[in-house]
C-alpha cells in the first residue's frame, strides 16, 4: 500500500490552482470564447423578441397601475411616481429594444434555469401581497430567505444570516431613520 503522501496524482487543491493559472494565462478574448462555450446555446430572435415584448407589456401594465395610486408632484410625489418613472423608462428600454435588439446577440435559449426569474417574480408578487396585512419584517425575510437559499444556492446558515441581516438593515433605513409608512409589526 502506497503512503498517501507520496501518491502522484495531483491534489485537488493543485488542480484548483492549476485553473485558475491557466485562466490568468488566456486573452479577454480568449476566456470571453470560453464562457461563452459553457454557457446556454442562443436563443434565437423568436425568444428575444417574445422576451422584450413581454417586459414591455408588463412595464407597461406597471405604469398604468402606478397611475392609479396617483403621481403627485415633483415637491409632493404621491405613492405612484416613483414606480411610474421606473415603468417609463422599463418600457423605453424595451421599445428600444425592439428596434436595436438584433444588433445585440440573439439571447440565450430559455432553460430550467430560466423558472428562476419566474420563480422570482413569485415570491415578490407574494410579498406584495403579505405586506399589508402582516407587515415588512415576514414576509420580508421569507422572501430574503428564498432568493439567497433556493434561487441563490447559499448554504442554510448564510441565507438565514443575510435575510436577518437585510431585514434588520431595511428596518433601520426605512423605519428608524427615513420614518416612511411602510406597513411593520414592531
Amino acid at each position: 500500500m502506497k503512503d498517501p503522501r507520496t501518491d502522484d496524482r495531483p491534489q485537488v487543491t493543485e488542480v484548483l490552482v492549476d485553473a485558475d493559472a491557466a485562466a490568468e494565462d488566456l486573452t479577454p478574448e480568449q476566456l470571453a470564447a470560453e464562457w461563452e462555450a459553457e454557457g446556454p446555446p442562443p436563443g434565437g430572435r423568436a425568444a428575444a423578441l417574445g422576451s422584450t415584448l413581454a417586459v414591455t407589456a408588463l412595464a407597461a401594465a406597471a405604469a398604468l397601475l402606478s397611475l392609479g395610486m396617483g403621481l403627485g408632484t415633483p415637491q409632493q410625489p404621491a405613492p405612484g411616481m416613483w414606480p411610474f418613472l421606473v415603468s417609463v423608462v422599463a418600457v423605453v428600454i424595451g421599445l428600444s429594444h425592439l428596434v436595436t435588439g438584433r444588433r445585440g446577440g440573439e439571447g440565450e435559449k430559455f432553460t430550467r434555469e430560466s423558472l428562476l426569474a419566474v420563480y422570482g417574480f413569485v415570491t415578490l408578487v407574494g410579498l406584495v401581497l403579505l405586506m399589508p396585512v402582516i407587515g415588512f419584517e415576514i414576509p420580508s425575510l421569507l422572501l430574503s430567505f428564498v432568493w439567497m437559499k433556493f434561487l441563490g444556492g447559499e448554504t442554510w446558515r448564510a441565507a438565514t444570516l443575510y435575510s436577518v441581516l437585510v431585514v434588520v438593515a431595511f428596518y433601520l433605513v426605512f423605519i428608524t431613520a427615513l420614518g416612511t409608512s411602510i406597513p411593520h409589526l414592531f
